[in-house]
């Protein structure tokens, strides 16, 4: 049983992640508003380093939120209008846990290039290794819940008419916690403070997303296909 429920899960995350390479515009658009955003708040910013340091990490934050919701919209979307959302349905591996790999592969398609985008932009950029290593930190423990969080709005307009305005107006709110969390631990590490109590809370968030958002976006699948 367990070895079936794993491969399923696998095979979720593999046909995902293929569909994403295929469709490179799932994560290249996100990746390159990320890439522009700070572009831009760096020339906002002009050459003064100390000006820079205080609100790159808003500016990285406030991006990779922003890049998350561009394609959010499409996490469900396909396999809604083939069919594929009634077959999970059936299928013996429970559907939260399918929704589950779903959201891992968003993460793992969308968010680890922006990550890992922004800690090299961040050297680039002159930002200390304290800094860095912050940053880093606070994504690899922040943006899952921005994925798991925005997963449960996106089942809930997937196949709406203005779906993806309706989802930003749902999800935005929601973020509010890691974003405050996430640009406190970079702004701490700047100033030589502690990060431990702000990657703690982000590391609870994740958490309790992790246990909470596959089984509410389970829910809302159901209650969307009900619908129709």
């Amino acid at each position: 049983m367990l070895t079936s429920v794993k491969t399923a899960l696998t095979a979720v995350i593999m046909r995902d992640l293929r569909r994403s390479v295929r469709r490179s515009q799932d994560f290249v658009q996100p990746l390159l508003f990320f890439v522009i955003v700070i572009a831009l708040f760096g020339l906002a910013v002009g050459p003064d380093k100390e000006v820079f340091q205080e609100i790159a990490p808003a500016g990285v934050w406030i991006a990779i939120l922003l890049a998350t919701t561009i394609n959010l919209d499409r996490m469900f979307l396909s396999d809604y209008q083939d069919g594929t959302i009634e077959l999970m349905i059936l299928s013996p591996t429970p559907l939260s846990a399918l929704v589950g790999a779903k959201i891992s592969a968003h993460w793992l398609a969308n968010a680890c290039p922006q990550i890992l985008m922004a800690v090299i932009l961040g050297a680039i950029l002159g930002l200390k290794i304290d800094v860095l290593s912050a940053l880093g930190l606070s994504l690899l423990l922040g943006s899952p819940v921005l994925s798991l969080v925005g997963a449960v709005a996106s089942a809930l307009t997937v196949g709406l008419r203005g779906g993806a305005l309706l989802l930003s107006l749902i999800i935005l709110p929601l973020y509010m916690p890691t974003l405050i969390f996430g640009m406190a631990a970079v702004t701490n590490a700047a100033l030589g403070l502690s990060i431990e109590a702000e990657l703690f809370f982000l590391g609870g968030l994740a958490f309790l997303s992790a246990t909470l958002a596959p089984l509410g976006a389970a829910a809302a699948l159901r209650i969307r296909l009900a619908a129709t």
